[in-house]
């Protein structure tokens, strides 16, 4: 008899026995039986004898508080996970002849943890949560929820801030296109436009024509854009239709 076997009885057995919501045990006398390795009806006639002339096992039993009237009534409702330890500690090493091997395998599965508590790990019970227990997991998942939902609107914001700073690098992009890509053509300066032509320009024909130009511009309502330049402090940059039509008079 190996663990492997009591393992195979236990589950063709389990449905004769159960817990309750207090994690007491009980089993049928055929489940006890079987987990002895006795007949069933030995323990019947154990369990009759409690009110003429009990036997050692119904004195065993009675000894440990249980009534007489009691005994009887296992045989319906179920021997309770003491008396149950009880009949296998007999049968384990107190029947002289009808010991049997099993009985004491059982009874070292379970004497280091208890009876009640082996019953439970056999048939995989755990303790049924308390109202307290209750509460505090659904408070526990409320405040997951809410962990998560912070953590979500930190995911947005962080969107939304990346969104914004997207657009705005985009606004930035069209306001200087808007500059340079006016109906009138790029803006330059009058040395910029004079050296993108290929032109040599002295400062003053830059000053002349800059005079010029920004006459044109006052006339056509066209906005005068200043810039800073390292050799001449303040230059203004003018459409490009302006800066062809002043270079093209000073040709003339």
């Amino acid at each position: 008899m190996s663990q492997i076997e009591i393992a195979e009885i236990i589950e063709q057995i389990k449905e004769e026995i159960e817990v309750d919501a207090n994690g007491q045990a009980k089993a049928s006398i055929r489940a006890t039986a079987r987990l002895a390795g006795v007949d069933h009806a030995a323990i019947i006639n154990h369990l009759q004898s409690g009110e003429l002339k009990p036997t050692k096992l119904a004195q065993s039993i009675i000894i440990q508080g249980f009534e007489t009237g009691e005994l009887r009534e296992w045989r319906t409702i179920g021997i309770p996970d003491m008396a149950i330890a009880i009949i296998l500690e007999y049968y384990a090493y107190e029947a002289g002849r009808y010991c049997t091997k099993q009985a004491r395998l059982v009874c070292r599965s379970f004497n280091t943890i208890g009876i009640r508590a082996w019953i439970q790990d056999k048939l995989g019970w755990t303790k049924p949560a308390s109202n307290s227990e209750t509460a505090m997991t659904q408070i526990q998942l409320l405040a997951a929820i809410a962990q998560q939902m912070a953590q979500q609107e930190q995911y947005l914001l962080e969107q939304q801030q990346q969104q914004t700073q997207i657009l705005a690098r985009l606004k930035a992009v069209e306001v200087e296109q808007d500059r340079v890509n006016t109906p009138c053509g790029h803006k330059y300066s009058v040395v910029g436009f004079a050296n993108l032509q290929g032109l040599e320009i002295s400062v003053k024909e830059a000053g002349t024509k800059g005079r010029k130009a920004s006459a044109l511009c006052r006339k056509q309502g066209i906005e005068i854009e200043r810039i800073h330049d390292p050799r001449f402090g303040k230059v203004g940059l003018y459409p490009e239709s302006v800066l062809i039509e002043v270079f093209s008079t000073g040709q003339n």
